[in-house]
Parts: C-alpha cells; sequence; structure tokens
C-alpha cells in the first residue's frame, strides 16, 4: 500500500513556522523574501515547502527581487509547483511593488540635478527590454509639467519626431526639456544616433527659445548624463 504524499501546504506548518501568522503576530518586516513569496504562492509541491520553493526561485535569480520582476509567466511557470495562477500571483504582487515606487518619485517633480532626472524616469525605463524615448517638459521653474512617451521600438533603437516634441512643447507652455532614453542592453555609452538626436532638438528649440537642458540614458542601476559630461 502505497504511502500518501506529504502535503507541504502553509496549512500544514506548525504555527510558529506558517509565514502568514508571523506577519500577522510580528510584523511584514519580519519575514525573508522567501517568506514573502512563500505566502503568495501558498504551497510547495510534494518534495519541498513553499518557502524551500520560494528559496529556490529567489536563488535562480541571485537572490535580486528586481530580476524576479522580469520573469515572465512562462519562465516563472518552468519551477515545479508554479501553475499558472501562482506565477500570475507572482507577477501581480511585484508589478504593484513597481508601482508602489512610481508613485514616490511622482512626487518629486522638480528637476535639480541629473540624479533627480533619473529617479523619476528609472522606475519607468530602467528595466524595459526594448528601447522607448521620453521628454520631460519643464517650466521656468523646471518643475515637470508632463513626462510624454514619444516613441517605442526595439532594442535596436527608436524614431523621434522633433516636429511633435516641440509642438507639444508649445501645448502645454514648456520652456524647457529633458530627453531621456533607455538602452536594454546596459551599456551607458551615446551613440552617433544618440548624439544626433540631442543635437537636432537642440537646434530646433533654440528658434522657440525652448531649451535641451540634458539627455539621459537610463539603464537598470545607472545612468548617462549628456549635461554633466559636457556634450550637449
Amino acid at each position: 500500500m502505497s504511502e500518501k504524499p506529504t502535503s507541504f501546504s502553509i496549512k500544514n506548518w506548525s504555527h510558529n513556522d506558517q509565514p502568514r501568522e508571523k506577519l500577522r503576530d510580528k510584523g511584514k518586516e519580519f519575514l525573508s523574501d522567501a517568506e514573502l513569496v512563500a505566502i503568495l504562492i501558498g504551497s510547495g509541491n510534494r518534495e519541498e515547502s513553499a518557502v524551500d520553493l520560494s528559496k529556490r526561485i529567489l536563488a535562480h535569480v541571485d537572490n535580486n527581487l528586481n530580476t524576479l520582476g522580469k520573469l515572465t509567466i512562462k519562465q516563472l511557470m518552468q519551477f515545479k509547483g508554479i501553475g499558472e495562477a501562482k506565477a500570475i500571483t507572482i507577477a501581480a504582487a511585484l508589478e504593484l511593488g513597481r508601482r508602489r515606487k512610481l508613485e514616490d518619485v511622482k512626487r518629486q517633480d522638480k528637476i535639480v540635478s541629473s540624479k533627480s532626472v533619473f529617479d523619476i524616469m528609472q522606475p519607468i525605463l530602467g528595466e524595459l527590454p526594448h528601447e522607448e524615448f521620453w521628454i520631460l517638459y519643464l517650466n521656468n521653474s523646471n518643475k515637470v509639467i508632463q513626462r510624454s512617451q514619444l516613441s517605442k521600438g526595439g532594442i535596436t533603437g527608436t524614431l523621434v519626431d522633433v516636429r511633435l516634441v516641440l509642438k507639444n512643447a508649445l501645448e502645454v507652455g514648456a520652456t524647457a526639456l529633458i530627453l531621456c532614453h533607455n538602452h536594454p542592453s546596459g551599456t551607458l555609452k551615446p551613440s552617433k544616433a544618440d548624439r544626433d538626436i540631442t543635437q537636432k532638438l537642440k537646434n530646433a528649440g533654440h528658434s522657440l527659445d525652448i531649451k535641451i537642458l540634458d539627455h539621459l540614458i537610463v539603464t537598470e542601476h545607472a545612468y548617462f548624463s549628456f549635461a554633466d559630461e559636457g556634450i550637449l
């Protein structure tokens, strides 16, 4: 007679080992990343508990939650014990975390340095697998009037419509612009196309008394500022 498989559902653990109860009784800050993920997935598989499965998933991404957030539903489902529903739950939770971070930077609407531009744009551009080009429209006080995605392209680059940029600047009453785009490859070296479009927008804006204050290349953890490097 075969033995019934051991259940690794969280509800069958001892009270002291249950992450949900630990969060309730001690607070969320006392839980490890693996325990928090375990709450999301609820149960493991026949060989490992939810926490052990979560530890294995986190080890796969070097315990980096940002990297975990980049995994697709199909990639998450490659782990034994993670079906579609659990994969969607993990993805949704991490997306909420990303959006929460974005809400925090929305309050910082005055540009005081290239770092403040990076803080605003990194949550938007830093983790994208494709390239996007954005414009920050500023008023006389260097406060952001509007953030606008100008183009979205493949990994090789984007197309920028100079006329559209300046038309929108006039419509919103902007006196200055900051250009931003990401390099999914992680390189911070500006390409010839990056330099050309910067100069093209600078020249076009000059006739309308609209300044180009900076152009940032954004990656996940760092940035390159044309203004800081003196090549604007």
